[in-house]
């Protein structure tokens, strides 16, 4: 069996996660998501529309999805890796290079984003339609 594990907020979900999410299930057979819990995001100086126990049940509902992990830090990834026998991490390109630390415990795979699409971009559109 080959398990892929990835992270993220996955907050005001939209078709770039799901796009991540299934091709990222494609790479294996089990796919654990490592979801930031709302501490660890106001650490990141992210704001999130939804609580982590809302975004943990979304996640938990996608058929894509197997397991959802908390990630409350930076440094359990490598702990994460080991403990769940890890295969394949995976993140969006737009973080390409910044794992590859983990190079020494699985295989680590950057995927292309879905153009055009992205939560930040979600909240600007919103805040525009709100001063227009």
């Amino acid at each position: 069996m080959t398990t892929v594990l990835t992270y993220g907020t996955f907050d005001l979900l939209h078709d770039g996660h799901i796009n991540l999410l299934k091709r990222a299930k494609e790479l294996g057979d089990h796919l654990i998501v490592g979801l930031s819990n709302d501490n660890f995001n106001r650490l990141k100086n992210k704001e999130t529309y939804f609580s982590f126990e809302s975004r943990k049940m979304i996640l938990e509902s996608i058929r894509y999805v197997d397991l959802v992990i908390e990630e409350s830090n930076w440094e359990q990834k490598i702990s994460d890796v080991i403990s769940n026998k890890v295969d394949i991490f995976v993140m969006g390109d737009d973080w390409k290079g910044k794992f590859d630390f983990l190079q020494d415990y699985c295989k680590v795979v950057y995927l292309t984003r879905t153009e055009g699409i992205s939560t930040t971009k979600i909240k600007q559109d919103l805040f525009k339609k709100e001063l227009a």
